[in-house]
């Protein structure tokens, strides 16, 4: 009798655990996001697309200048950069700071209405936790925001306000440690660089601001997502300062209703990443040293080294781009 019931336990158990991974959102590349039709996005499935096969990418990084994507795409241009007026930097009356752009876009569909989901439940430090446990986050002020008094990082500041003091906004400064093998590879690289010119830090420090999509631009997000259904929440995060190689960054997620379907949501959610030219020209000094060619930025950025690993950044963009999509569908599924 004993061993009946221990067996059916055990059955059950392995029913429960079987059941939980297959409940487990799947992402499924597709060439944009916006070309699948609503109606054949499966339930838990992230329809996912990055830009590495579009004609505007460059053929040895997988990117696309900025100039290029922001000519091309003014909409995205608008809702992406990070803020709408943003250009590439001017260093000095000769210079200009030249840009190149990973973006990612994603696309999925949620059980209930999308006046159900309330996106400022994500708009917290605990959010960012949760969609990456590896990178750290302390909060900061208005006055801890590095472009509100930096003059050179100030190129990255709005032109009608400070960062961090929107009362609705939370702002943090995060940290990742590089995993893997990229330690050792930074510390070798160090050795090897001349000792006037400053170390390759082994680590990301970024600072970004969180808020809700306000109007009129929440309404205006369907020019963006392609999806003619009322936007009931827009949630997004700017990263306005980091310590090396990339410029800025966005989080975008916009939630709107099925349009066919009373009882379900769809959720659209932007990555972009700006990376800077003069730090991946400069690098690939690295791809002549055989014991560094694993360090090159680029092949890095896109997860194309042997370097690369786990899931968050050390992954490369691509790949920490799907896990913390696939991690945000999971957590709007669960509301």
């Amino acid at each position: 009798m004993r061993r009946h019931h221990a067996a059916v336990l055990i059955a059950a158990c392995v029913a429960t655990c079987t059941g939980a991974a297959a409940q487990e959102f799947q992402v499924e590349d597709v060439p944009a996001a916006t070309s699948v039709p609503i109606a054949q996005i499966k339930p838990r499935t992230v329809i996912f697309a990055d830009q590495r096969n579009d004609k505007l990418a460059d053929s040895s990084t997988g990117l696309m200048p900025f100039d290029d994507w922001a000519r091309s795409r003014p909409v995205q241009r608008r809702f992406l950069s990070l803020f709408p007026s943003f250009v590439e930097p001017t260093l000095n009356q000769q210079t200009k700071l030249k840009l190149s752009v990973y973006q990612a876009e994603a696309r999925f569909r949620l059980p209930r209405p999308a006046a159900a989901l309330d996106l400022s439940r994500y708009a917290n430090v605990a959010f960012l936790e949760q969609i990456d446990p590896a990178v750290k986050h302390r909060p900061i002020t208005a006055g801890d925001a590095v472009p509100d008094k930096d003059t050179g990082a100030a190129l990255n500041r709005p032109p009608d306000r400070r960062w961090c003091e929107d009362a609705k906004a939370i702002c943090v400064q995060s940290r990742y440690m590089f995993e893997g093998k990229i330690p050792a590879g930074i510390q070798l690289a160090n050795k090897l660089r001349e000792e006037s010119k400053k170390p390759i830090p082994d680590f990301i420090e970024f600072q970004s601001e969180i808020m809700l999509v306000a109007q009129p631009h929440l309404a205006e997000l369907p020019s963006l997502t392609g999806l003619d259904s009322t936007v009931t929440g827009g949630l997004e995060q700017n990263i306005f300062w980091v310590n090396q190689v990339i410029q800025f960054g966005k989080l975008l997620a916009v939630l709107q209703q099925h349009p066919t379907e009373r009882e379900a949501a769809i959720a659209t959610v932007y990555i972009v990443i700006a990376v800077r030219n003069d730090v991946l020209n400069k690098q690939r000094e690295h791809s002549k040293t055989p014991i560094l060619r694993n360090l090159v930025p680029a092949q890095l950025l896109m997860g194309n080294s042997s370097f690369n690993s786990g899931d968050s950044l050390s992954a490369g963009l691509p790949k920490y781009a799907r896990s913390r999509i696939k991690a945000i569908a999971e957590m709007m599924e669960r509301e």
